[in-house]
């Protein structure tokens, strides 16, 4: 990630990721290395186990802690823009044209570190957000992603 790497976050997701931040930095880093510290104390160092698991544990808390240290540098909060048109931040609901069911479907368009498309947040890279990006109500667009095109209707930007 270079340093002009901008990461999309929703107020809701940069809260997550804070919170993550401190409770590695402020809880899971020190137990990692009270258990080294035990671990240390048992001895011979070339046959322990408790030891190879607490160094481990170690690298992937200091890994993680500097991957969201590097994402809240570059972070962007998506502010809640207008809602005339599909943008980052926007709910919008659509209608799958093809579709035989006429069902709505919603979605919440965010940044890739907060997407979650079990819970219908997608990514503004996702071929749908490309799709409909600057789409208005009403509007139709098509959308390629690797299963084939398939078109949607923008019913309702929220």
């Amino acid at each position: 990630m270079s340093n002009n790497d901008k990461v999309y976050l929703t107020d809701e997701g940069f809260l997550e990721l804070e919170t993550e931040l401190n409770e590695l930095k402020n809880i899971k880093r020190p137990a990692v290395i009270k258990a080294l510290k035990e671990a240390r104390a048992l001895g011979d160092l070339s046959e322990n186990a408790d030891y190879d698991a607490a160094r481990a544990e170690q690298a992937q808390v200091e890994g993680r802690i500097q991957e969201l240290e590097k994402i809240m540098e570059n972070v962007h909060i998506i502010e809640k823009g207008s809602t005339d048109s599909v943008s980052l931040g926007t709910t919008v609901k659509i209608r799958y044209i093809d579709d035989d069911d006429d069902e709505l479907e919603e979605y919440r368009i965010v940044g890739s570190k907060e997407a979650d498309p079990s819970n219908n947040k997608i990514s503004n890279e996702s071929p749908l957000a490309r799709a409909i990006m600057n789409a208005k109500a009403g509007d139709i667009r098509s959308v390629e992603s690797p299963n084939g095109t398939y078109d949607v209707e923008i019913v309702e930007i929220l």
